[in-house]
Formats: structure tokens, sequence, C-alpha cells
């Protein structure tokens, strides 16, 4: 199938997905997921499976504190009363991952999706981690 010279995802969208942490500038685990086109838990459990090919310069967990302030800007306001129980997707159980550009371009060896080596290609076209 030959696909069009237009990225699956918007441009935008993947840079509006580019966060500074640690001085570096990563894509957390969720956006990456997204992208590929997997759930996130299947994107986790590949990276566990080959953890080996993703050194400390590659990919980092975020902290607990880290994960609550990526947490705030990225979830909408959501008003709610102390006696309501949170729903499902409401809080953080789990310290998401966050991938540098080397990260990123691992997972695309990694990960059995269609979608993989296309976001590798749109990351190159875009400027985002210059």
């Amino acid at each position: 199938m030959v696909r069009e010279n237009k990225p699956l995802v918007p441009i935008e969208r993947i840079e509006r997905s580019i966060l500074l942490i640690r001085g570096q500038k990563v894509m957390i685990a969720r956006d990456l997921a997204y992208l590929y086109g997997v759930p996130t838990k299947v994107l986790n459990q590949t990276v566990k499976r080959h953890i080996d090919r993703f050194p400390d310069d590659f990919m980092f967990q975020l902290t607990m504190e880290e994960a609550r302030v990526w947490w705030e800007q990225v979830s909408t306001v959501r008003l709610r009363s102390q006696i309501v129980t949170l729903e499902r997707g409401q809080h953080i159980k789990y310290r998401p991952y966050a991938f540098t550009e080397h990260g990123i371009l691992m997972l695309s060896s990694v990960l059995n999706s269609e979608r993989a080596i296309y976001p590798v290609r749109d990351y190159k076209s875009c400027t985002m981690f210059m």
C-alpha cells in the first residue's frame, strides 16, 4: 500500500507532546502509544520485554512528583466533590515513562505496529528535538 506524503498525525500534535523534563526533550509513553496506534499497556510491556535496548539516555521513568505535575498539565479541569469516588483515568496509578529522541526511534524497531515506521519518518521531518 502506498502511503501519501502527509503525516498520520499532524505535526502540531507531535510538537505539543514534546516536554522538557530533567533538561531533556522527551515524549511520554501515552502520547507515543497514540502515535504508534497501540494501547499504552502494550507499549509499556514491549519496553519491559526489551529493556536492554533502552538505556537511561533513551528512556527514564518519571518520579511521582514529575508525574503529578505532568498530569495536572494534560488533564482537563475537573471539579468534583470529596465524597465522589475517582473514576477510571482521573488519577495517576503508575509513573509514566519518558522517551528521548533515541528512545523514540528504538521504540519503532521493537513495536509490532503497522504505524511504527511512519511516526519515525514524521519525526525526522519535524524539528522537534532541535
